[in-house]
């Protein structure tokens, strides 16, 4: 089974495969709220296209990663090799339960989802049954923690999303991964045009809204030389050095959309993804990545505009 299991869902798109027994988790853990009877968690971690990055390393396109790396993966490839597994656990009689993100709901009462609006987010609605989708991708063995609190990829590096399906099918365990990509060396962290992410590795999620979605005119195309204006620390949040609360950041949010959402609402990427990217570069010139190319993701100095541009 768990090899037919590992071809069906590769046809379908996945990269990854791993089986994580119920014995991984407590039982105080949301997936027996969404499943009682969940006896092994199958994770699926697909690979986000490589050269989705390109157009914003570049400064030349941004819709790509939005909508091929964030948006038709969520929305139809990862969806559909869930639903063909669990087709063929079904068929085998035993029951199996797909699970994704749910974009829109929120554990925490003042958080937020970079990824799209932030008043299209339910807070404290539903939060009781929201994985830990990051844990959970651990115990499946499908990678490790990095610093930025990132699934790392032995193949991809953090280069990758996944979802999962719950079933009471008993599958052997897949072992695992013992931690080995991430060194702590904080390129994720420089990396981030925001500063959103701590010493410590903890992300904060509204001043990773407010960068990932452009607040920075260094390294935004679209924000035109009066963006922000009579905001106070105008050109400290347009060089990256504002620290925003949740307050602060809902008012740079919606004087911020210089650029569209995807069909599905999906905010875009104009940081690309910085700490992605830097993690992927820095793995990737260690030569620690088993997945390799022909040519270097990074071919030249990063491009950056100057905050002069932005003075009156």
């Amino acid at each position: 089974m768990e090899e037919k299991l590992i071809q069906l869902a590769k046809e379908n798109g996945a990269d990854l495969v791993g089986f994580a027994p119920a014995s991984r988790f407590s039982r105080e853990d949301p997936i027996f709220r969404i499943f009682p009877d969940t006896k092994t968690v199958i994770g699926l971690a697909f690979r986000v296209l490589r050269g989705t990055y390109r157009g914003t390393e570049e400064g030349s396109t941004y819709y790509q990663y939005t909508t091929m790396a964030v948006e038709n993966m969520e929305e139809t490839v990862m969806p559909m090799a869930q639903l063909r597994l669990a087709m063929v656990l079904e068929e085998a009689g035993f029951t199996a339960l797909p699970q994704r993100r749910h974009q829109q709901i929120m554990a925490q009462t003042d958080s937020t989802n970079p990824e799209v609006a932030y008043d299209a987010i339910y807070r404290d609605r539903g939060a009781e049954v929201q994985m830990d989708f990051l844990g959970t991708a651990i115990a499946c063995g499908l990678g490790e923690k990095g610093l930025n609190g990132t699934l790392l990829t032995d193949e991809f590096g953090p280069m990758v999303r996944w979802c999962f399906v719950l079933t009471d099918a008993e599958l052997t365990p897949t072992p695992v991964k013992t931690p080995h990509l991430c060194d702590g060396c904080g390129k994720c962290q420089r990396g981030c045009p925001g500063h959103a992410i701590d010493e410590a590795g903890n992300v904060d999620p509204w001043q990773c809204s407010v960068y990932y979605n452009g607040a920075n005119g260094l390294k935004n195309p679209f924000m035109p030389p009066d963006a922000l204006a009579g905001m106070e620390d105008r050109l400290q949040i347009i060089a990256g050095e504002a620290k925003v609360t949740p307050e602060t950041a809902r008012k740079i949010l919606d004087k911020l959309y210089f650029y569209p959402p995807a069909q599905h609402a999906y905010q875009c990427a104009i940081c690309g993804m910085a700490c992605h990217v830097e993690c992927y570069v820095h793995l990737e010139e260690k030569g620690v990545l088993t997945k390799r190319f022909k040519a270097p993701f990074r071919k030249r100095e990063p491009w950056k505009f100057s905050v002069e541009d932005y003075k009156g």
